[in-house]
């Protein structure tokens, strides 16, 4: 049996001691790591070199981490971790809002950033075995795809796609999760813990504004209306037809 490689992450940090000492630990637990020391930089290696995963510092020369991510975003739907110093409100929603999947507050202890960048990628990567083309047309011709419909808005769980009056709506991988959960249980309210727990995989209690941003950026997408707060609880998916 072949063992897959491990996933391949460019770290961006301009801090020389920090990048060194991160790259080095990282490695020790089998992850391939490329790195750059500035967001320019951080932005031609993740073209030549198309990682699995990204760590972003947030304080960065050239190209801060926020544009960065906000570049990378506009060219990969790939798992980002922005890393910020202070941990601020500021930091971190910025960093949510150009397109991170999560964050990390510097400092860190090793094994907690391994345990994130294993969650990030478990919970980004694919949900099943890739299937043989030939395989996958004739499994297309006998099963019917899964398809929830919302009003306009069309979520295939089996090719994974969504679409809002007929056109496409590309979402990153966390993006999905989140409108999976939503549309499994349109009209119930999802506590934000309860997200976390289901799109983010964590059993501990974590920063509940990873949920508001990407609600805030699912809306964007598909409709400010079909997404409402449930103030003190969550939000939920409702129909606005």
């Amino acid at each position: 049996m072949t063992v897959p490689p491990m996933p391949r992450i460019l770290l961006v940090e301009d801090d020389e001691v920090i990048r060194e000492a991160t790259q080095m630990a990282l490695e020790r637990y089998g992850f391939p790591v490329d790195t750059a020391a500035d967001g320019l930089q951080g932005l031609e290696r993740f073209r030549a070199r198309r990682p699995d995963l990204m760590l972003i510092d947030v304080m960065l020369p050239l190209l801060d981490g926020v544009g960065l991510c906000r570049r990378v975003r506009e060219e990969s739907s790939m798992p980002i971790l922005m890393m910020s110093a202070r941990g601020e409100a500021v930091d971190v929603v910025s960093g949510l809002e150009a397109g991170a999947d999560d964050y990390v507050v510097k400092p860190f202890e090793i094994a907690v950033l391994v345990a994130r960048i294993r969650t990030v990628l478990r919970r980004t990567g694919p949900t099943a075995p890739d299937t043989p083309v030939l395989a996958a047309a004739e499994q297309a011709q006998t099963v019917p795809s899964a398809v929830r419909v919302i009003d306009d808005l069309a979520v295939d769980t089996d090719a994974m796609e969504v679409t809002v009056g007929g056109e496409p709506v590309p979402l990153t991988p966390t993006e999905l999760r989140l409108l999976l959960e939503f549309t499994a249980a349109p009209g119930v309210v999802m506590e934000r813990q309860t997200l976390l727990s289901r799109v983010w995989d964590y059993s501990w209690d974590a920063d509940s504004r990873v949920v508001d941003v990407h609600v805030q950026r699912l809306r964007a997408k598909i409709g400010a209306g079909r997404i409402e707060t449930v103030r003190g609880f969550g939000y939920r998916l409702r129909r606005i037809r």
